[in-house]
């Protein structure tokens, strides 16, 4: 593990308020705080909830300032995002920033200054249509790819969430330079867990990505009700129709966590995830997993999950029916999940983050994992 910095950053992060990378971000800024660091998360995209805003404001030295601009996936042309490197670069110079931290790597493009650069991907259009469509992105969606790939150039270093995910952003965009492997991390929760005989799942279920309709087709014959929690329908109008399973809609995260709790198995039939932080909040909440069989579930969850193929809605069901039916196999997956899920602290997080932070400011060798 890599010494951290010896001076606290400040450091300028990026943020949306409607997928995984708030959590992810709200998580980073409060390990900085606890670190002595500063962080200036600016915001892209919907605005966020009262309830994000005020765990903004739970932390002592931190600041959300939201911008007017969209994020890259919600735009029909690049011309569209032309403002937002400038704009992160201003508000970098007003902050003193250390350090940008950009939660999507387009929005690198643009910044012509000084100031060292980290990109994370968490995903991309690109490793997104490979793995979901099987086949060449097409014509009207390549601007967004070249951005991206402009943006990693850009970047002083990039993170992966996954050695997964971190190689297929080498083989989609030809990277001469390794991601740094920086996991998603939780917290273990406090209590006593009571389980009960339900199947949970969690996604942006408009994004095909996630599978909602094997899923949902499953549902009609588990011996267990299925509940899917998150949006059905997105930005664009794309929309996941759920007819057999119980559709749940958003919760926030204090809702999610009361779920977890009685969760006695969690599945994610995704045919793309850089990482799945729903499938870690599931395990350190010792429920038992049922994955796609996909390269990130495997790295991750290895010894400690079922894998089905996910599009193999008969596959998916049998290894649902057995875990329900089983209680001793179901308890002995939820325990190895738990434990696997430990390993991803917070505290390894942040410690993994600043060594990543201490080889672009003060050129450190990089120690902490790197894809191969």
């Amino acid at each position: 593990m890599l010494r951290p910095l010896t001076t606290p950053p400040r450091v300028l992060m990026t943020v949306d308020a409607v997928g995984g990378v708030w959590r992810y971000a709200i998580d980073l800024a409060r390990s900085l705080d606890d670190a002595g660091g500063s962080c200036l998360l600016v915001g892209f995209g919907p605005g966020p909830s009262e309830a994000q805003h005020a765990e903004v404001e739970g932390i002592a030295r931190a600041k959300l300032v939201w911008c007017d601009e969209p994020l890259d996936w919600m735009v029909e042309d690049e011309a569209s995002l032309g403002r937002i490197g400038p704009l992160i670069e201003r508000l970098a110079h007003d902050f003193s920033a250390d350090l940008l931290h950009l939660n999507a790597p387009s929005q690198a493009v643009g910044i012509e200054g000084r100031p060292k650069v980290v990109v994370a991907s968490h995903s991309c259009v690109a490793t997104w249509w490979e793995a979901v469509r099987g086949e060449a992105l097409p014509a009207a969606w390549r601007w967004q790819a070249e951005r991206t790939r402009r943006g990693l150039l850009r970047a002083d270093a990039v993170l992966a969430p996954s050695a997964s995910h971190g190689a297929a952003l080498q083989r989609v965009y030809a990277l001469e330079t390794a991601a740094l492997v920086v996991a998603n991390a939780t917290t273990m929760p406090d209590g006593d867990i009571v389980k009960e005989a339900i199947i949970v799942s969690a996604g942006r279920w408009w994004d095909a990505g996630k599978n909602a309709g094997l899923l949902d087709s499953v549902a009609a014959s588990c011996p267990w009700p299925v509940l899917m929690c998150g949006a059905t329908k997105g930005p664009k109008g794309d929309e996941a129709r759920i007819v057999h399973a119980h559709a749940l809609g958003e919760l926030t995260a204090g809702e999610m966590r009361r779920l977890l709790a009685r969760t006695a198995i969690f599945a994610s039939p995704s045919l793309y995830e850089p990482f799945g932080l729903a499938v870690l909040e599931a395990a350190a909440h010792g429920a038992a997993l049922v994955l796609a069989d996909i390269p990130t579930f495997r790295e991750l969850w290895t010894g400690a999950a079922v894998f089905a193929a996910p599009d193999d809605p008969t596959a998916f069901r049998a290894a649902l029916s057995e875990l329900a039916n089983n209680t001793g196999r179901r308890s002995d997956l939820a325990g190895a999940a738990q434990r696997r899920a430990a390993a991803f602290s917070l505290h390894r997080q942040r410690d993994e983050l600043l060594g990543a932070y201490r080889i672009v400011l003060e050129g450190a060798e990089p120690s902490i994992p790197m894809v191969a």
